[in-house]
């Protein structure tokens, strides 16, 4: 007989996830049984969501908003503090970081979270990722940034900056180094024509 392969944990899906008290699960939603998610209440995710293993969400405080049509790649960590929006057809390669909050690096004040708030500079600000954003591999995303909708930036990308719309990024700090072609946004039109059609009528 052959044994379950213990190094294959699985997903859980929508009918479970909505036992365990997130704010909002849409359907067909899968996250990945060995992720870490700190402060359930706080995060609404829409429909056809998948969430892969290592993930870590810390949401105590703050918000986590997931559209539709939306990937998390494994091992990304989303530090959801100030907020984090990612917006339908959005997504994350694997290692990815948000972060809506962040110390000050000055030396001008104390740091981590040991110490009290009064010795601290932290700043706590939105990150809004755009519709049909992909951010690459082992990039990071710093508080109160704005990737405009259909912008992809590359692998080990810094993002400090808000980025413009449909442009490609790459680099440390992001720069745009071309424009992003938009002949998804009918590929998308045709994905969301067949589902419209595929559903039962009343």
């Amino acid at each position: 007989m052959k044994s379950e392969n213990p190094f294959n944990q699985g997903y859980y899906n929508s009918n479970q996830l909505r036992e365990m008290g997130f704010k909002r699960i849409g359907d067909h939603v899968q996250i990945a049984k060995n992720c870490n998610i700190i402060g359930l209440e706080n995060i609404s995710l829409g429909d056809n969501i998948r969430i892969d293993g290592g993930v870590t969400i810390a949401c105590a405080s703050g918000y986590l908003k997931i559209g539709s049509y939306a990937h998390i790649g494994g091992n990304c960590h989303l530090g959801c503090a100030g907020g984090i929006e990612l917006a339908d057809f959005s997504g994350l390669s694997q290692g990815v970081r948000i972060y809506s909050a962040s110390d000050d690096y000055s030396g001008k004040f104390l740091t981590n979270p040991t110490v009290p708030k009064k010795y601290l500079n932290v700043t706590i600000k939105p990150v809004l990722i755009g519709r049909h954003v992909i951010i690459g591999s082992g990039s990071v995303v710093l508080p109160g940034v704005n990737i405009g909708n259909g912008s992809s930036v590359g692998a080990l990308t810094l993002v400090v900056k808000s980025l413009d719309e449909w442009g490609v990024y790459l680099g440390i700090p992001a720069k745009k180094i071309n424009t992003r072609k938009k002949d998804l946004i009918e590929q998308e039109r045709f994905l969301l024509s067949e589902r419209a059609s595929s559903l039962p009528t009343i």
